[in-house]
């Protein structure tokens, strides 16, 4: 009986429909977090009457053939890149993205590493960081007398130095964007890698060709819709309830023939 294998194959899917609904809402408060969904796709089918073939010797034709599908598999988990609420943290060094581009990061491995959080800091030589002292590239270096920091949307860096008055320019940030966002690999710590998938990066300037512009004092929230979460949970829960039930009739069904006297 192929229904409980077809069943079974059910309940896997769901079951990792679950699973990518829970990360999404583990990472609700996610700074730059980008929301996954699973896409799934039919199984083979076993024909039983194949469509097309001739149903008699004066060449008539079948219609509509019998087929039976084996099932359900899980064909990607896609990141869905729209652009999360912007939070106003009053922080200087703090920096948003409006549009596309990410935040080049160097690795201690020295490969480059990309990011939506633009939660950084200054590290002990001066140089802007991430949370965990990556530096961000190109590398910026503001001065220990600087009193005030300023970023432009189009990523120019600016200090105010104590004793002076006018400000000057110490460095510029880059973005980078991808022909494919959502063929990044996803690192952990808010990172992600290029692949063949996402293609080389474009560095360019902020506000400029298409890339998006960076807002000081502002982090970019997740985009994760807690309402459309649950709502997805919901239904993924009772379609793996509806194949259990399916798996039961079938367990029942071959009972009966079993029982036969």
């Amino acid at each position: 009986m192929q229904s409980l294998s077809i069943a079974a194959t059910g309940m896997m899917a769901q079951q990792l429909n679950v699973e990518v609904i829970s990360n999404n809402i583990a990472n609700m408060s996610t700074s730059g977090f980008k929301r996954q969904r699973a896409e799934f796709q039919d199984l083979l089918y076993q024909n039983l009457r194949r469509v097309g073939t001739n149903s008699s010797d004066a060449g008539t034709i079948v219609p509509a053939g019998v087929q039976v599908g084996l099932g359900v598999k899980t064909a990607a988990v896609n990141r869905i890149m729209t652009q999360g609420n912007l939070d106003n943290t009053e922080n200087k060094l703090d920096i948003a993205i409006q549009g596309r581009g990410y935040f080049r990061v160097e690795l201690p491995s020295g490969e480059d590493a990309y990011t939506r959080a633009g939660s950084f800091q200054i590290s002990a030589d001066g140089q802007m960081v991430t949370a965990d002292g990556y530096t961000l590239a190109p590398g910026i270096n503001i001065p220990p007398e600087a009193i005030d920091v300023t970023i432009s949307r189009d990523g120019q860096v600016q200090v105010t130095l104590q004793g002076e008055t006018a400000s000057q320019v110490v460095g510029q940030i880059e973005l980078a964007t991808f022909a494919n966002d959502a063929g990044l690999d996803p690192l952990g710590n808010n990172l992600f890698t290029e692949t063949t998938a996402s293609g080389a990066p474009t560095i360019g300037i902020p506000a400029n060709d298409g890339i998006g512009s960076v807002l000081q004092g502002f982090l970019e929230t997740s985009n994760v819709n807690a309402v459309s979460e649950i709502t997805t949970l919901i239904t993924a829960q009772r379609a793996y309830e509806m194949n259990a039930k399916v798996i039961t009739a079938s367990d029942e069904m071959m009972s009966v023939t079993t029982n036969i006297k």
